[in-house]
C-alpha cells in the first residue's frame, strides 16, 4: 500500500553517492544515479540529462545552497536555490525551499516550506529528446540550467 515502487524511486547501492552529515562541499556537482545529501553543498547540482532515473535526497540535516536539477528531487532538508525537477518533487515535514519549484508531479507535506513560485510543467520528456547535444568540451553551469528550462520546465 505504502510501497515506494507505485512512485518509481529507485535506491541503488552500487550508484549512491553520500555526502555525509559534517561534510561541505563547493562546487557543482554533476551526477546520475542517486546522490543523498546529510551534509552541505555549496553550488549547483545537476543530474546527467540523459539518466531519467536520477535522484537527490536531501536529508533532514542537509543543506543546498544552489539550484537542484534532476528529475526525482526529494527534500526534508535545506535549499536557498531554484528546483527544476522533470518528473517528481517530494518535500517532506522538515523542507525548506527558498526559490522557485519547477516541478511535473509534486508531494508535499504538512510542515514542508516553499517561499519561492510553483511552476507546474507538462510531460516535458519529447521535448527533452529533441534538445542537441553541446559541441564544447567546456560546460557552463548555466548552459545545464538552460537545457533544464528550454526542455519545458519553466511553463
Amino acid at each position: 500500500m505504502f510501497s515506494n515502487k507505485a512512485k518509481g524511486t529507485i535506491i541503488s547501492a552500487d550508484n549512491t553517492t553520500l555526502i555525509a552529515k559534517g561534510t561541505e562541499m563547493s562546487g557543482e556537482i554533476k551526477f546520475s544515479g542517486c546522490l543523498e545529501i546529510e551534509g552541505t553543498v555549496v553550488g549547483n547540482i545537476i543530474a546527467e540529462p540523459s539518466c531519467e532515473t536520477s535522484q537527490v535526497r536531501i536529508q533532514n540535516s542537509g543543506q543546498v545552497k544552489g539550484d537542484v536539477c534532476a528529475p526525482v528531487i526529494i527534500v526534508n532538508g535545506q535549499i536557498e536555490g531554484n528546483v527544476y525537477s522533470s518528473k517528481r518533487v517530494e518535500l517532506a515535514a522538515k523542507a525548506l525551499v527558498c526559490g522557485d519549484v519547477h516541478y511535473q508531479m509534486m508531494e508535499m507535506v504538512k510542515g514542508a516550506q516553499i517561499n519561492g513560485g510553483l511552476m507546474y510543467t507538462e510531460n516535458s520528456s519529447q521535448k527533452r529528446l529533441e534538445t542537441p547535444e553541446p559541441t564544447s568540451q567546456a560546460v557552463d553551469s548555466n548552459d545545464i540550467l538552460g537545457q533544464y528550462v528550454d526542455s519545458g520546465l519553466n511553463g
